[in-house]
């Protein structure tokens, strides 16, 4: 029997823990041996009067974005836990993922990036471009970049941020890290990436920063170039992307 396309190659999966089961049960059917590291944790926001109190006032927005799967999943919970969507309202997502996360929810007709997945990407949509006078709502975690919030009001717009999430650094050391040595590192976000780094001191930098990291999005790339790591791999987006990239960079290294 022919080998699977990632048999025995050892990967970092450092995802928050409850949406790294489905890719790591991916990669161990492709033969692959992850190990669940999760750089984030993400729960509900503490105090959530605030974020209902938005959801009950949807209606007066014309935009609501969601920044993220986790803002889809705890913001449509929000919103369904007081109601519905008002059917004039746009939805917009800034990624595929988060899209995907909104189709299951039965959403429909959501603006989300031609190519670029980020906020960047999103702000080009010509849907976006004319929007003086608009109420726009960003469901997102209890901080992040403000440039689309920023941006959105140069235009024009009223903004509002409903926290419908936090992120926290889980209680990780880099023992159980280093005894595993993965073959791969898989990092989808600037922040888990940033609390990697911290983790690491001199001489446990100078061990990984060799190992393959392979991020879905260039603004961690160009962050981990500046760490010093010296093979990043830059992935298209979800699951799907970085089992690809896996799969054709384990055929090329073979």
């Amino acid at each position: 029997m022919p080998d699977k396309p990632l048999s025995g190659l050892k990967i970092l999966v450092t995802r928050p823990r409850e949406q790294a089961i489905l890719l790591a049960h991916r990669i161990e059917q492709q033969g692959g041996v992850p190990m669940m590291f999760p750089l984030l944790e993400i729960t509900p926001i503490q105090d959530n009067k605030k974020l209902l109190e938005q959801a009950s006032r949807l209606s007066q927005f014309d935009l609501a974005v969601f920044i993220s799967p986790n803002a889809v999943q705890f913001g449509m919970a929000a919103i369904r836990s007081v109601g519905v969507l008002p059917q004039a309202l746009r939805i917009a997502a800034i990624g595929e993922s988060s899209a995907k996360a909104l189709h299951i929810l039965g959403v429909e007709n959501v603006i989300m990036p031609d190519s670029r997945f980020d906020s960047e990407g999103l702000l080009a949509h010509p849907e976006l471009q004319d929007i003086d006078g608009w109420r726009v709502i960003i469901f997102r975690g209890n901080d992040g970049r403000e440039l689309l919030g920023d941006t959105l009001k140069s235009r024009g717009a009223k903004v509002e941020y409903a926290a419908c999430y936090q992120r926290s650094k889980p209680d990780n050391d880099a023992a159980s890290l280093l005894t595993f040595l993965p073959d791969v590192i898989s990092v989808t976000s600037s922040e888990a990436l940033r609390y990697l780094w911290q983790m690491l001191n001199e001489k446990q930098r100078t061990t990984m920063v060799s190992i393959p990291l392979f991020v879905p999005h260039k603004r961690i790339a160009e962050q981990a170039g500046l760490q010093g790591w010296q093979n990043v791999r830059l992935t298209d987006s979800g699951d799907d992307g970085l089992l690809s990239a896996l799969i054709a960079w384990r055929s090329e290294s073979r």
